[in-house]
């Protein structure tokens, strides 16, 4: 594996590759809390971004003010903070808060909470710092997509309408697993297309989805079709974030999208691994997958931007330990500021920058990081 270290101050621009691999050679089950296990408690465990991360978020990026919820989860005590109280305030959307007393809790899913596409515009999921969500190894968390038609249409433009909006922020998301979704793949946790998407001051930890394939993704969240193509915002998050801690799926431990922008501050990747095998477009005998250790981006015009963001640790079978980027038509570009990519292991493939793989000819402009 190619070592370089560096602190980079001026920006790098490559020349090219055509492929996106290298040329050939019961729901109500109730809350539960563990003060000692850091996996469901959210005082325990890897914190929520890196705390060195130092970048201005924009208004934007920021939480979301919840202080007149719409839907509140639970009277005041743990045993009121049900799976069936979360998942019937998502399906009303809006503002949603919880009210499960004044300790840690985690809620136990056994099938995904639904976004309507209706209930919005602006759907905010806020745990307050005190709430995990779970899905008890054996079911994704949270579905939003404005082209299922189960979940209403509301526009003509299904895969580009503004609404709903939805932000989760101040919440824990654990062991989701969406291998059993046929249709909707990838996004262990999170699964969204259409409207508009951000995370904040959030926590994903051993969260799986599909071990094979050469497009499906994003053991904590998967993406398509943000309005406009305004970015995807990531503020002040983990992924992972320490040994024991990480997310698992064929490509895209963290993060996975097609088609989509990104901007994350002030965030921390660590301890993903992407487990397929073969790449995209599959090698002959090889299942598929394998790539973007931390992040996988596919798809056409589409960014890129890390600021104050720390991605170390993860690991892959196939190309990008870190960040694997692939711009179809050659028109993507990444911009790393203030960050550092460090000790991600395995894959190939690394025409620019070691650790992310891309088109050679990819703009990748980067400032004050550190890329080793």
């Amino acid at each position: 594996m190619l070592r370089l270290s560096l602190v980079v101050a001026l920006g790098a621009l490559g020349a090219g590759c055509d492929g996106d691999s290298p040329p050939a050679g019961g729901r109500d089950a109730g809350p539960s809390v563990d003060a000692s296990n850091p996996l469901t408690n959210p005082t325990d465990g890897p914190p929520a971004g890196n705390p060195a991360g130092g970048c201005d978020i924009p208004a934007e990026a920021g939480p979301e003010d919840t202080s007149s919820p719409d839907q509140v989860v639970g009277t005041g005590t743990p045993e009121s903070c049900t799976a069936d109280a979360f998942i019937s305030a998502v399906a009303l959307g809006g503002v949603i808060t919880f009210d499960c007393g004044p300790d840690p809790i985690t809620i136990t899913l056994d099938e995904p909470a639904r976004i309507f596409n209706d209930t919005g515009p602006r759907i905010v999921i806020d745990g307050g710092g005190l709430v995990t969500l779970s899905g008890g190894g054996r079911t994704r968390i949270l579905y939003m997509n404005t082209c299922d038609m189960a979940q209403r249409w509301t526009t003509p433009n299904c895969d580009n309408q503004d609404h709903p909006q939805l932000t989760v922020q101040n919440l824990t998301f654990i062991d989701a697993d969406s291998r059993s979704e046929d249709e909707f793949e990838g996004g262990g946790a999170i699964w969204v297309r259409g409207g508009r998407f951000k995370i904040v001051n959030s926590r994903f930890f051993n969260n799986v989805c599909a071990d094979v394939g050469p497009d499906v993704g994003g053991a904590a969240v998967r993406v398509f079709s943000q309005f406009d193509g305004q970015p995807v915002y990531v503020t002040n998050s983990t992924f992972g974030g320490a040994d024991g801690f990480g997310n698992r799926c064929s490509n895209g431990g963290g993060i996975s999208s097609i088609g989509v922008s990104w901007t994350i501050l002030n965030s921390h990747f660590s301890h993903n691994r992407a487990v397929g095998n073969g790449g995209n477009p599959t090698m002959p005998g090889t299942p598929g997958g394998g790539s973007g250790g931390a992040i996988y981006n596919d798809g056409n015009t589409m960014t890129l931007s890390l600021c104050g963001t720390l991605i170390e640790h993860n690991e892959v079978i196939q190309h990008g330990s870190a960040i694997f980027f692939v711009s179809n038509d050659h028109s993507g570009d990444i911009r790393i500021d203030r960050s550092v990519i460090t000790n991600n292991t395995g894959g190939s493939w690394y025409p620019t920058y070691p650790q992310i793989s891309g088109h050679a000819d990819t703009p990748i402009v980067a400032t004050d990081s550190t890329i080793e």
